[in-house]
């Protein structure tokens, strides 16, 4: 009988604060529909590790099943992050972006946010590397920000993944606030006409290898991100792969995202979870994302200034790489101020030169830390 109580009797408070916070995960993502995907198994995942003697986790020197995944899939090679990206790249059409390539530039704008936050979270008191891997919260990409701070081993994965993931599926609630606060009405109902050029398709096939390329030269240390987004966009656009593609867009993302949310959970254990610095990265975090957010519009505006057609602010908001969620935000801004005013396509370019953006910026971040 002793026996049956000895793992009521070793729990501590901190692991019940994270039975709390694995609740209110799962409640997020059932309930309110936030990345389901991803918090259910993350929510899950931080109850299952923090039972007294978890067996998915350490047992007398043997790695338990959600040890060994992390282990394995994310500490060891990196490879549940990177396989990620070829799904989402074999979601994504590059086709809108190609017809105004001006638009990347908001993409580019967008990642202002994570350089302000990896000097303000320097400031205060963290490891330039743990910096680092706060700041690329504001990027919005969940994948990106476990595969930089995993590789700059940082002490803080699982608060800089939850904090990714979270606001990520936070984008519809606090985006709105940031571009209203930003952006007048008369700005915010600037149409824009959309007359796509046709883009031909060779140059969608030619346009993942010339990026991965480019990437490569410019920042060798994004090749791998870079490298595995357009490699599933090349299945998608090469119009031979078709079963692949399929596959890749759902079957293996739907997979992996499963087997990431629930293996991140081995960086929530209690101890290491529970910290002063755990609430700091989520408040910087959301520091990020606000003024990565502000980047975007901000830039859009001052491009406004020297050019006759005029582009609505808020697709510059759309240019973090929260795809497609940003997009839509932004388009249901739109038709809230003019019903007759369609910002999707150009939210979208802006969207997906995010995506591309915030790896890139990820790779340059593990090339100079």
């Amino acid at each position: 009988m002793e026996f049956l109580l000895e793992g009521i009797k070793a729990i501590t408070w901190q692991q019940i604060v994270m039975y709390v916070v694995g609740a209110i995960l799962i409640f997020l993502a059932i309930k309110k529909d936030l990345e389901p995907a991803l918090l259910l198994p993350m929510g899950f995942g931080a109850i299952l590790v923090n039972l007294p003697l978890s067996g998915v986790i350490d047992q007398n020197g043997v790695p338990g099943a959600i040890q060994w995944l992390f282990e394995v899939g994310i500490e060891a090679s990196e490879i549940f992050p990177l396989l990620l990206f070829i799904g989402i790249g074999a979601m994504m059409d590059f086709g809108p972006l190609l017809s105004n390539p001006k638009l990347i530039f908001i993409g580019a704008a967008a990642q202002f946010g994570i350089f302000v936050t990896i000097c303000l979270a320097s400031l205060l008191g963290f490891d330039i590397k743990d910096a680092a891997s706060i700041g690329i919260i504001g990027a919005a990409d969940g994948p990106t920000s476990i595969l930089v701070s995993q590789v700059l081993g940082s002490r803080y994965i699982g608060a800089i993944a939850v904090a990714a993931y979270c606001y990520m599926a936070l984008v519809p609630l606090i985006q709105p606030v940031v571009i209203k606060g930003i952006t007048t009405k008369k700005e915010r109902r600037i149409r824009m006409e959309y007359n796509p050029k046709d883009v031909s398709k060779t140059t969608k096939i030619l346009f993942p290898i010339i990026v991965t390329i480019i990437a490569g030269l410019i920042a060798p240390s994004s090749v791998a991100l870079v490298g595995f987004l357009m490699f599933g966009n090349l299945i998608k656009e090469c119009g031979v792969l078709d079963s692949l593609s399929e596959t890749a867009s759902n079957t293996l993302s739907n997979l992996i995202t499963l087997l990431l949310g629930i293996t991140i959970s081995f960086s929530m254990v209690a101890d290491k979870f529970i910290s002063l610095e755990t609430l700091m990265i989520i408040c910087l975090g959301l520091f990020a994302f606000i003024f990565d957010t502000f980047g975007g519009v901000m830039f859009v505006k001052i491009l406004n200034i020297f050019t006759k057609k005029k582009i609505n602010p808020m697709v510059g908001a759309a240019g973090i790489s929260a795809f497609p969620m940003a997009s839509r935000v932004v388009q249901k801004l739109g038709i809230k101020e003019d019903p007759e005013n369609h910002l999707l396509m150009h939210a979208a370019s802006a969207n997906i030169a995010g995506q591309i953006a915030s790896v890139v910026v990820g790779g340059v971040i593990l090339g100079w830390f």
